[in-house]
């Protein structure tokens, strides 16, 4: 490795090997690396990969320590490194110590500033592990759904389900990401591609007077959406001392992103695409703009008070409604790379590539998904402190979290925007990621699940474990993939330290995967032909009969009976199994093809609880402990 460039991409963590989930091996390419060098900022050839490199040795050199420390909480701390050193420890709480040697002495929760002279390191102080959940069991609904006659779902359609639900026994009421949005494009309605992971979604806000229906058996965004933004600016003249108490107690991010919600008003959703004066937050245009517009600043912050207060109404209905989790929310993988989070803090997002899929049996040249990435040497400089920001926005309104692909946690696939370029796994630093997230959940009293399913790396189910985090366990998935012919796992062999489902968002319904509804709209949009959907229908057809065999039927009961006698802590059902129905909210790979997150769930929110198997399926979990 004599060429500086690949000793400083190996520096940043660019992986120079991987095996896909076919087998095939890949090598780094000149031409990937120096994409994934030129995303983290770094110089692309010889002579400034060399300095830039030497900076990095010599910043090292200085540190008698790791840059970063993940350390036990509340325990003496003796930090090797320190033995010839004086420093000082700034604690998250304000308090200051200094001192000389290896003996820290006992260190609270949080992530700490460690420093002396002409160095820096963090100490992230974690509880080894989080503590173990209650038996129990929820229901996951797509909030987009709850609303009647092509309305969006609201926030208060949400405190009615939750309500009725936890009434009816649920532990807890699962969701897709409520992360900010792009409010100016009806068209970008994935709640997994958001604006902003740390901001929430103003388009679930409740007008006083709401919007005419919409019509039609599907969520109309086009004609909602606008009407909703309407509505709620003629209630915006009305803010009063609460809003204003709360905005004074906010930081600076939440004034960022309200400024870039107001610069879309006028410029449209996506900042690429601004006059050029306007793409950087910190120029004299932005300021300027934010004075002669503080009016429309204001509104958009006062659309997120209203949002948290909305969100603190329904958790307030869960612990009313004696739920033991109350809000099961989800953190999306990444952010829109032209939304506000990348607009407000550019030097902490990966440029030029996405977050993506290597090769595999279904896509032969891997998956670009449209969402910046975190560069692990921006995080690692700061502490971590953004990731744990956007952490704490969730565990403010839900005791239990999903975080989407934490598989990233231990490394991320980066896709150059140049498709002739493969991509390449960019290392991430897994333990300090953890402990971050331990620490996040531990002040919240929360506990996590990791959506740990695809290819999984060495140690990282371990590591999770470890942790204290759930895994994810998906019924039609839990197979023997080595077998001859379909066997599945009994209920005995399912991992107690997870969320055990039949099905997520993405994939089929219990009633579309016996009938292989999926497999035939994978014909109907051409990912497949008429002979792959004959073989695929006659293999479901096998693992149809293996599963319902396996589990004693063939109804919506008999599986959630048999996901009830598993040893996993948790258990979603979903709301569409519920109601038996066929078609699944989401098929990925769509856009316009198939009417992904518009789907609506048909019956009233506050009478959800009321569904007869809504109420056998409550009735099977007591009995199994839950």
């Amino acid at each position: 490795m004599n060429d500086p460039r690949d000793r400083l991409a190996a520096r940043l963590g660019v992986v120079a090997e991987y095996t896909d989930q076919i087998g095939a091996a890949h090598t780094l390419t000149s031409e990937t690396r120096d994409a994934v060098l030129a995303a983290m900022g770094a110089p692309t050839d010889a002579d400034g990969a060399e300095q830039y490199l030497k900076r990095i040795e010599a910043q090292d050199a200085r540190r008698p320590v790791p840059s970063y420390v993940v350390v036990s909480s509340d325990r003496t701390q003796d930090l090797r490194g320190l033995e010839d050193a004086s420093w000082t420890l700034d604690l998250e709480d304000g308090e200051r110590r200094e001192g000389a040697g290896a003996q820290l002495g006992s260190v609270p929760v949080g992530i700490h500033r460690l420093h002396g002279h002409d160095w820096e390191a963090w100490i992230l102080a974690a509880p080894e592990r989080l503590r173990e959940p209650p038996k129990g069991w929820g229901v996951t609904l797509p909030l987009y759904g709850l609303g009647r006659d092509g309305r969006i779902g609201t926030y208060a359609d949400l405190r009615a389900a939750v309500s009725s639900l936890g009434a009816a026994g649920a532990d807890f009421v699962g969701i897709n990401p409520i992360h900010a949005g792009f409010p100016h494009d009806p068209t970008a309605i994935s709640p997994y591609s958001p604006s902003h992971r740390g901001r929430l979604s103003v388009l679930h806000i409740a007008p006083r007077e709401p919007a005419a229906p919409a019509g039609g058996e599907l969520v109309d965004y086009a004609r909602n959406q606008p009407a909703r933004v309407t509505a709620l600016r003629r209630e915006w003249s009305e803010a009063g001392a609460d809003f204003e108490k709360w905005r004074a107690a906010q930081n600076g991010d939440l004034e960022r992103f309200a400024l870039h919600q107001a610069l879309s008003d006028e410029l449209g959703a996506y900042w690429p695409d601004w006059p050029e004066g306007y793409r950087d937050p910190d120029s004299p245009d932005v300021a300027a703009f934010a004075q002669e517009h503080a009016d429309l600043v204001s509104f958009h912050a006062w659309l997120q008070w209203r949002a948290e207060v909305a969100l603190d109404q329904v958790q307030e209905a869960a612990r009313a409604a004696g739920m033991r989790f109350g809000l099961y929310l989800d953190l999306a993988v990444g952010t829109h790379p032209a939304g506000a989070e990348t607009w407000a803090d550019p030097e902490l997002f990966a440029r030029g590539v996405s977050l993506g899929a290597p090769p595999d049996a279904f896509s032969a040249r891997g998956q670009s998904w449209g969402l910046a990435p975190l560069r692990p040497d921006t995080l690692a400089a700061r502490g971590f402190a953004p990731l744990a920001a956007i952490l704490r926005r969730q565990f403010a309104h839900a005791k239990l979290l999903r975080i989407d692909h934490i598989l990233g946690f231990e490394r991320a696939f980066w896709v150059p925007q140049d498709t002739e370029i493969p991509g390449a796994y960019v290392s991430m630093p897994r333990d300090a990621l953890l402990a971050v997230a331990r620490i996040e959940a531990e002040r919240a009293g929360a506990t996590i699940v990791g959506e740990d399913l695809g290819n999984i790396p060495d140690g990282l189910h371990d590591a999770l474990e470890s942790a204290g985090i759930l895994g994810c366990r998906v019924a039609q998935f839990e197979q023997d993939w080595d077998a001859t012919t379909a066997t599945f796992t009994p209920a005995e062999g399912y991992s107690e330290s997870a969320l055990t489902s039949f099905s997520t968002h993405d994939l089929p319904t219990w009633e579309g995967w016996k009938s292989g509804r999926d497999l035939e709209w994978r014909r109907e949009v051409g990912d497949t032909d008429d002979a792959q959907l004959r073989d695929g229908k006659s293999q479901r057809h096998e693992e149809v009969e293996a599963l319902t065999r396996l589990i004693g039927g063939d109804t919506a009961r008999d599986l959630h009976a048999f996901l009830a006698q598993t040893p996993s802590r948790l258990i979603a059902v979903q709301i569409e199994d519920l109601l038996g129905r066929v078609e699944q909210p989401n098929l990925p790979g769509t856009v316009d093809q198939h009417p992904n997150w518009r789907r609506m769930v048909g019956i009233a929110p506050d009478r959800l609880g009321e569904l007869d198997e809504v109420r056998i399926t409550a009735e099977l979990m007591r009995e199994a402990g839950r």
